[in-house]
């Protein structure tokens, strides 16, 4: 089973993430759930929701505590929460940020991890470009299927004609993928640095 936790803020598309992480992989024939975990359901307020991927029947229904990956919708968390806690040490971290690990200050914390596994996407801006409007969510299902592996670009913009329409549809679809190739781009230059 491969568990997914999602960080982010209220009003960022948190749970609609997990949502459409879930429908991906269920188009993609795996079994597959997703759920919220709200504490004070306000716009702005810390979010959670969990999405579990398995070629079998999902039988467990409570929070993931020891997620394989962590997507990071909105790096103010990360001084704030403990975003990182019960993550796997061979886990992935995917952040939407135009920053390094370095300017975050998670230098150290990087070093424990595989660095093909560890990725950071503009992804707000890329829905900005796309959309109009900073919602990191669709950009990072992208970014997530290049990362992984697990579900495919083709079942995430599927997903996406499921849960929206017309320009929203198509907008957010040219995010996943824009997010999906820069992400492509990202694993070959780190395979090349390894290499070299």
């Amino acid at each position: 089973m491969f568990q997914v936790r999602i960080h982010g803020r209220g009003g960022q598309g948190v749970v609609t993430g997990a949502e459409m992480l879930s429908i991906a992989a269920f188009l993609g024939g795996r079994h597959a759930q997703a759920f919220p975990s709200f504490g004070s359901e306000r716009t702005g307020a810390p979010v959670v929701a969990f999405c579990r991927m398995d070629d079998k029947e999902i039988r467990l229904r409570e929070p993931i505590m020891q997620p394989d990956a962590i997507i990071i919708q909105d790096p103010t968390l990360l001084h704030q929460v403990d975003v990182f806690g019960g993550l796997k040490k061979d886990g992935y971290i995917l952040i939407n940020t135009t920053r390094s690990f370095n300017e975050m200050g998670l230098e150290e914390f990087a070093k424990g991890f595989r660095p093909e596994r560890l990725l950071l996407v503009p992804a707000s801006e890329l829905a900005v470009k796309h959309v109009g409007r900073a919602l990191p969510n669709v950009p990072l299902l992208g970014a997530f299927a290049a990362l992984c592996g697990l579900i495919s670009l083709d079942a995430v913009l599927k997903a996406i004609d499921q849960k929206f329409s017309g320009a929203v549809a198509k907008g957010n679809q040219a995010a996943a993928k824009e997010a999906f190739e820069s992400v492509m781009l990202q694993q070959k230059q780190v395979e090349e640095t390894q290499h070299a």
